[in-house]
C-alpha cells in the first residue's frame, strides 16, 4: 500500500482543476491591484513611508486571509463525510486515521496554500522602495504560512468533532476568536487589574496577531523572543489540533446510542431553541394558519433574540468606551466606525440567513417534497419573507434610527466638509434597505443552487457587497492615474455619486436577475443536483 494514498489522489485531482490555477492567479492579481491603488493614493508621500504603509496593509490582508481560511476550507471536510455516511466506508479499507485526515487537509487546503504562495512574493514589492527591511519580509512570510497551517488544522479538528456544516464553521470561528483574540485580551486584562504584579503576556503567545506585530523591526529589535515564542506556540497548537483530529476521526464515524445525560442535554437545548411542547404546539398552530413554510423557517425562537443580542453587545462595548474614555470617546471617526460595524453586521447576518433554510431543505431532499404539496413557489417565498421579517425587521429599524442619531452627532462634530459627510451618511442609510432587498433575492437563488449554505452566503456577499467596492476601487485607480497626468481631479460629488451608482446598479442588476430566475425556474433548480464548478461568465452572474 502506498504511503498516504489519499494525499496523492487529492493532489492529482487538484492539479486537474482549473480553479487551482485561477485562484492563485486571482489572489496575486488582487494583491497587486490593492498595492497599486495604495501606491497611487500615497504617491505624494516619501517613498519610505509609502513602502511601510503598503507593506503593513498587504501583510495584514494576507494574514487575515490565512487566519480565516480554516472556516471556509477545512471546517466541513470531515463532518460532511459523516453526514453523507461515507466516512465509515473509508475505514473498511486499510486506511488509518492520519491517512484520512491528511488527505482531507490537503484536498481542502490546496487552494489556500497556492494563494498564499502567490501572495507572499508580492510582499517583497515594497522592498524596492527601501522602506522595508529584508528581515521584516521573511518574518512576515513565516507568519502568513504559520497562520494558514494554524487555521486549517483548527478547522479540521472541529470538523472531526462536528456533524453539521454550520456547527463546524461556528466552532472553528469561535476557536480562532478565542485563541487569536480573547486569550490575549484576557492577558491584557490580568496585567491591567493586577497593576503589573501578575504578568499576563504569556497569553498573548496564542495569537498569530502577536507574531504579526513583532515581525516589524521596531518591535522585533526590542524583544525578538516574543516573535519566536508566539510562532512556536501557534505552531504547537496547530500540530496538537492535527494529532487530535487523527485520533478522533476513526472513533467518531460509528453511530452509538446516546447516553441519558446526552439525551437530557439535547432535550434542554431543544426546549431552549423551540420552547416547551405546549409552547411549540401553540406557536405551530399560530404560524401554520399564516403560512406553512413560515412555521418551518421560523421555528427556532432564538434567532431573533440572537440578532438583538449582537446589537446589545455592540451597545455594551460603546457604553464601556463612553465611561472609560469620557468625552474623548465622542468623536466623528468613532461614529463612522460604529455605523460601519452596524451596517456590516446586519447585511452579513441577513445574507447568511436568506438562503439557509431553502439550502438545508434542498440538501436534505425535503424541498422536492414541499414542491409536491399544494404549496406554490410564491407561498414558499412568502413564508421565507415572513420568517426573515420576524428575525431582522426590528433590528434593522433600530439600526436605521441609530445611524440617524450618529449622523446628527457626527455632523455637529465636523467643522469642514459637512456636505460630504451628510451625503455619505444619507447614502448609507438609503442603501441599507436597497441592499437588503437585493440580498434577499440573490440569497434565495444562491440557497437553492449553491453547493452548501456557506457558499450561498459567500456568493451573495460577493455579488451585492464586495463587487461594487472592487469596481469603485478600479475607478479610483483610473482617476488617480489621470490626475498624475495633469488632468483635473473630480470633486467629492463625483466620488459619492459613483459609489451610490455602482451599489444601486449591483442591487438592481443581480436582484432583478435573481428574482426572474426564482419566479421562472425555482422548481427546476430545486430538483436538480449541484451543478459543479462554474465555467463561464454567464454562470458566474446567474449562478445556475
Amino acid at each position: 500500500m502506498k504511503f498516504l494514498p489519499i494525499v496523492a489522489r487529492e493532489l492529482r485531482m487538484a492539479a486537474r482543476r482549473r480553479s487551482t490555477y485561477f485562484l492563485r492567479t486571482g489572489a496575486a492579481f488582487g494583491l497587486i491591484i490593492l498595492g497599486t491603488w495604495m501606491f497611487l493614493m500615497l504617491h505624494r508621500e516619501a517613498p519610505r513611508q509609502v513602502a511601510s504603509v503598503m507593506f503593513g496593509l498587504l501583510a495584514g490582508c494576507a494574514s487575515m486571509f490565512c487566519l480565516l481560511s480554516g472556516v471556509q476550507s477545512t471546517s466541513d471536510c470531515i463532518s460532511r463525510e459523516k453526514r453523507e455516511g461515507t466516512l465509515g466506508l473509508l475505514f473498511l479499507t486499510d486506511l488509518k486515521g492520519y491517512d484520512v485526515v491528511l488527505g482531507k487537509l490537503v484536498a481542502s487546503s490546496i487552494h489556500g496554500l497556492y494563494s498564499v504562495f502567490a501572495i507572499v512574493p508580492m510582499l517583497a514589492i515594497p522592498l524596492l522602495l527601501g522602506g522595508v527591511a529584508p528581515g521584516e519580509f521573511w518574518r512576515m512570510a513565516l507568519v502568513a504560512i504559520n497562520t494558514l497551517f494554524f487555521s486549517l488544522t483548527i478547522g479540521i479538528c472541529t470538523s472531526a468533532l462536528s456533524s453539521k456544516a454550520r456547527q463546524a464553521a461556528a466552532a472553528t470561528f469561535l476557536s480562532l476568536v478565542v485563541l487569536a483574540g480573547l486569550l490575549p485580551l484576557l492577558g491584557l486584562w490580568i496585567s491591567y487589574m493586577s497593576k503589573g504584579a501578575v504578568n499576563g503576556s504569556w497569553l498573548y503567545l496564542t495569537s498569530p496577531g502577536f507574531a504579526f506585530a513583532y515581525a516589524f523591526d521596531a518591535l522585533y529589535r526590542m524583544q525578538a523572543w516574543y516573535y519566536w515564542g508566539s510562532m512556536a506556540v501557534v505552531h504547537g497548537i496547530a500540530w496538537a489540533a492535527l494529532v487530535l483530529a487523527c485520533v478522533i476521526t476513526p472513533r467518531v464515524w460509528k453511530e452509538r446510542p446516546a447516553s441519558v445525560a446526552k439525551l437530557r442535554f439535547r432535550e434542554n437545548i431543544a426546549q431552549y431553541a423551540y420552547g416547551s411542547s405546549l409552547n411549540r404546539a401553540e406557536f405551530r398552530h399560530r404560524l401554520l394558519n399564516v403560512n406553512p413554510f413560515y412555521w418551518l423557517a421560523a421555528r427556532a425562537r432564538w434567532k431573533p433574540a440572537a440578532v438583538w443580542f449582537g446589537l446589545a453587545l455592540i451597545g455594551c462595548g460603546w457604553v464601556w468606551g463612553r465611561i472609560k474614555f469620557k468625552e474623548e470617546w465622542l468623536s466623528s471617526p468613532l461614529y463612522v466606525v460604529t455605523g460601519l460595524v452596524l451596517i456590516m453586521l446586519i447585511k452579513g447576518w441577513f445574507a447568511s440567513e436568506c438562503g439557509r433554510q431553502l439550502g438545508d431543505e434542498r440538501q436534505g431532499g425535503t424541498l422536492e417534497l414541499l414542491l409536491s404539496t399544494p404549496l406554490t413557489v410564491r407561498d414558499i417565498l412568502r413564508g421565507q419573507t415572513l420568517a426573515l421579517q420576524r428575525q431582522f425587521l426590528g433590528p434593522t429599524v433600530c439600526i436605521v434610527v441609530i445611524l440617524m442619531v450618529l449622523m446628527i452627532a457626527g455632523l455637529s462634530d465636523v467643522t469642514r466638509d459637512q456636505g460630504v459627510w451628510f451625503a455619505v451618511w444619507i447614502g448609507s442609510i438609503l442603501l441599507l434597505p436597497a441592499d437588503l432587498a437585493a440580498i434577499y433575492w440573490v440569497g434565495i437563488w444562491q440557497g437553492i443552487t449553491a453547493k452548501n449554505p456557506a457558499r450561498a452566503a459567500n456568493g451573495t456577499v460577493l455579488r451585492i457587497l464586495v463587487l461594487p467596492w472592487i469596481l469603485y476601487a478600479g475607478c479610483m485607480l483610473i482617476t488617480a492615474l489621470a490626475s498624475m497626468q495633469g488632468n483635473h481631479e473630480p470633486d467629492w460629488p463625483f466620488f459619492v455619486g459613483l459609489w451610490l451608482f455602482l451599489s444601486v446598479a449591483a442591487d438592481l442588476g443581480f436582484g432583478i436577475a435573481a428574482r426572474y430566475q426564482i419566479l421562472t425556474s425555482f422548481r427546476e433548480a430545486a430538483t436538480q443536483p449541484y451543478r459543479g464548478p462554474l465555467s463561464s461568465l454567464k454562470d458566474i452572474f446567474t449562478a445556475r
